[in-house]
Order: structure tokens, then C-alpha cells, then sequence
């Protein structure tokens, strides 16, 4: 594991001496248009209405929603559209457990996403995975990581009024297309504990090139792509988090750490944090680390 980026940075680590949050940190430079933006992202998200020029389900080949055996559906509201999300089935007796809202990767749920997320159900924690507006035939235009995010952030509220959960403890968590709107949900939102981001992609001009997703609104708009960029809003983030990729994407990298630096520097407990492996085999380790994460920050009673 390598830390990249964090409330403490060493020379050691990144160059030059241990000081302040981000001190000595040479950052890797931001693709125009995204320099650290001085206004507060959630306040900037409520003041924009994103314009799309294809109203549609998300790209790929859409798939009914599957049957997973040992977690139950719930439907939540996400302004006037009703979702779907599959969740821990409730255990017996009256105590409340710590929660993560686990986003999955791709633009539609498949029993894989559920089983990625096993490790935090073994450790305790309920878990709830959202399916998004466009997916697996659900209602909505698919926006890539603009109306999206109010589908993360309703799905939380639901999370965190169920009678088992510990609403002091509501965590969220997210792999690659999840990792993102993991970013600019704990950017928007004081409703969670910490964030984890795995595999995520803070600069949209990046994910555009290496994803090929074709974008839904004018790419060529500052507004609508500064608006999906967590780098550009490094210093707005709510809660702890931590940035986790693999050594191998090097195409994160950069946008990573230069979030984590601009982050620390505004005084934030944000964290990249590289591990061995590529887009799906860090998960696990990420996983793993995130859970010991979290437990750090519970809330005690």
C-alpha cells in the first residue's frame, strides 16, 4: 500500500519534508478547466441544471433486475422517480448497525456488484445497493454523474431511517462508475461518516477518452463537465475519504492524487491510496482497508 496523499504527508512519500496537510507536494498538473474551484460544490450542483442532448437509458446492453438470494428489494423515491435497491436482509433484535451505501460499477446491477460488496456485510455492516435511474429498465435519463448523484443521496435517506440502521454511521462506498459518485456524493451531502472511492474517476475529460462513453450532454460544455469533476471541487468534501486505486491504472493516478493533495491542503482528512492491482483485482484490498477505515470513524454511543 501506498499513501499518496493525506491529513500528514511525508517527504518520503511524495518529496520534500513532513510539514502541514499537502506541504512540499509537487501536484500534478489539472486539465484545463478543472483548477480547484474556490465555491462549494454542493452549492454549485443546486445552482446548475445539466442540459442533455439524449434523453435514454445508460449505454450497453440493458438486463433485468436479478433475483439475490440473500438480500431483499426497497423501493426509494429519487424526486419523481421510484427505484429500486437491494439491501441486507434486516437481522433479528432491536440494536441498530453501521451502514455502507455501496455503489456499484457499470451503468446497470448484476449479481456481481452484491457479491463485491460480501466483505462489508461479513464485518457487521447492512449494506445497500441503489440501482440509478436508466438501469436495468428502471424510469429516468441516464446524465452520467449529474442527476445521478440525487439518486445516491435518496437512497442514503432510506438507508439511514431503516430501523436497523444506526443513522450516526451511514457510510458510502463505491467501484469505478460507483468510486465517482461516491466523490460527489460525500461532496454534496453531510449524511455520511466517511467515503470510499475505489477505482474512481475525479477528472470526467479523462474518463471520457479512456472510457469511450458517449456523453449525454455537450462534452464541450466547462459547466457540465466541471460539474462531474470531483478534482475540481477537491476542497469540498463533508466527511473523511479515502481515494483507493491500483498501481496499474495509471490513467487515475494523477487526478487522484492531485485531489487528495488539494483536499489535505484545505484542512480535510482525504487520502489516495495506491494498491497492487488493476481496476478489479485492488478491489478487495480496498475493501478491505476501507472497512478498518470506517471503523475509525463510527461514531461511539
Amino acid at each position: 500500500m501506498r499513501l499518496l496523499a493525506g491529513p500528514i504527508v511525508c517527504g518520503a512519500i511524495l518529496g520534500g519534508g513532513c510539514g502541514g496537510p499537502g506541504a512540499g507536494v509537487d501536484l500534478p498538473p489539472p486539465t484545463p478547466g478543472l483548477e480547484l474551484r474556490g465555491e462549494d460544490f454542493a452549492q454549485a450542483r443546486a445552482a446548475f441544471s445539466t442540459r442533455l442532448t439524449r434523453h435514454a437509458p445508460p449505454p450497453g446492453q440493458a438486463q433485468a433486475l436479478p433475483a439475490i438470494p440473500d438480500a431483499e428489494t426497497v423501493e426509494y423515491a429519487s424526486g419523481h422517480l421510484r427505484l429500486k435497491a437491494y439491501r441486507s436482509r434486516p437481522s433479528a433484535g432491536p440494536a441498530r448497525r453501521p451502514a455502507v451505501l455501496f455503489l456499484h460499477g457499470g451503468f446497470s446491477f448484476g449479481e456481481g456488484h452484491w457479491e463485491m460488496s460480501r466483505p462489508f456485510r461479513e464485518a457487521g455492516f447492512v449494506v445497500m445497493t441503489p440501482v440509478l435511474r436508466g438501469e436495468n429498465g428502471q424510469p429516468g435519463d441516464f446524465s452520467l454523474f449529474g442527476d445521478e448523484v440525487g439518486d445516491v443521496l435518496a437512497a442514503a435517506d432510506v438507508l439511514a431511517s431503516a430501523p436497523d440502521v444506526d443513522p450516526r454511521n451511514v457510510f458510502v462506498a463505491g467501484h469505478s462508475v460507483g468510486g465517482t459518485l461516491a466523490m460527489l456524493a460525500a461532496m454534496t451531502s453531510r449524511r455520511f461518516r466517511a467515503a470510499a472511492s475505489f477505482s474512481g474517476s475525479p477528472d470526467l475529460n479523462i474518463y471520457l477518452k479512456v472510457s469511450r462513453t458517449p456523453a449525454p450532454f455537450d462534452a464541450s460544455s466547462a459547466a457540465e463537465v466541471r460539474l462531474r469533476s470531483a478534482v475540481a471541487y477537491a476542497s469540498s468534501f463533508k466527511c473523511p475519504a479515502r481515494l483507493y486505486y491500483g498501481e496499474d491504472e495509471i490513467w487515475v493516478q494523477s487526478s487522484t492524487s492531485r485531489t487528495a493533495v488539494l483536499a489535505s491542503r484545505a484542512g480535510l482528512d482525504v487520502a489516495a491510496v495506491e494498491l497492487p492491482g488493476d481496476h478489479f483485482s485492488s478491489v478487495q484490498a480496498a475493501i478491505r482497508e476501507s472497512i478498518a477505515f470506517f471503523r475509525q470513524h463510527m461514531a461511539a454511543d
